[in-house]
């Protein structure tokens, strides 16, 4: 699957923000004819990272998530960076729930330097990271697996997660809304993300700025409901002032350096 390239990332964005944005627009935003922009589109909209319409490209619906090997590639370098501030802020010995998602698996890299960890994830690529660490002690969920993604969802997948109380659940999401609202694709994998709110002493959620702002249909909570957002970039000024009303703490990770 190719990676978007910097202007293609930033259509995307822009997409995502307007809900609409014409070919023309685009055009003498980015300084390149029309045709470029048409053929940025084309490629966005084989990747299932916009809808291409006649005359521009809009939001994909809110029914269908991005491919996830799409979504793999897409932001790889800021779920990086995320991943590591947000590791920083996780202890030696600690216990952990681990949700689905390409920024959760990220933050499974990114812990490989810690020690003595426990995790519960119903996850098997986090799994499969996690357990190559003699460190480390690794609980699978029980559950149906996903074929797209290797996540595993179910009433099994629940029970097992309220059997414990950790001290962090690491968490990501599919879009935040201006309202604050954290929304997903799947029913089934937001019930076991609000099992894993509910039995961690603190939440950390892990969202690159694409999130801010995208729709989906399924509501898995409240901003207000997490500990911590560690992100890439500054939040719009609604989501900000929501995070500061309810006290959740905003973690922003430094840009590559040059």
């Amino acid at each position: 699957m190719p990676k978007p390239t910097p202007r293609q990332s930033e259509i995307v964005e822009l997409v995502q923000r307007h809900g609409y944005v014409s070919v023309d627009t685009l055009a003498q935003r980015f300084g390149v004819t029309p045709q470029t922009v048409r053929r940025d589109i084309n490629l966005l909209s084989d990747m299932a990272l916009v809808q291409r319409h006649h005359g521009g490209a809009g939001v994909l619906s809110s029914v269908e998530n991005v491919a996830y090997s799409t979504r793999q590639v897409l932001c790889q370098e800021e779920k990086r960076r995320i991943a590591r501030l947000l590791v920083s802020h996780i202890p030696d010995h600690a216990s952990l729930f681990i949700n689905i998602g390409t920024t959760t698996e990220e933050v499974a890299k990114a812990l490989l330097g810690h020690r003595g960890l426990r995790i519960i994830t119903n996850n098997l690529n986090v799994a499969t990271i996690l357990c190559s660490s003699p460190e480390f002690e690794v609980v699978v969920a029980g559950g149906t697996v996903r074929s797209r993604d290797r996540g595993i969802i179910g009433e099994a997948t629940i029970d097992l997660i309220t059997q414990f109380k950790v001290d962090f659940g690491i968490i990501g999401i599919s879009g935040i809304d201006s309202e604050g609202i954290l929304l997903d694709f799947d029913y089934r994998e937001v019930r076991v993300a609000k099992a894993i709110v509910e039995n961690s002493r603190r939440v950390y959620l892990a969202a690159d700025h694409t999130k801010f702002g995208r729709n989906a249909m399924v509501r898995m909570g409240n901003i207000e409901q997490i500990t911590a957002l560690f992100t890439d970039q500054t939040p719009p000024a609604p989501i900000r002032k929501l995070l500061d009303d309810h006290g959740v703490a905003l973690f922003v990770a430094d840009p590559p350096t040059l």
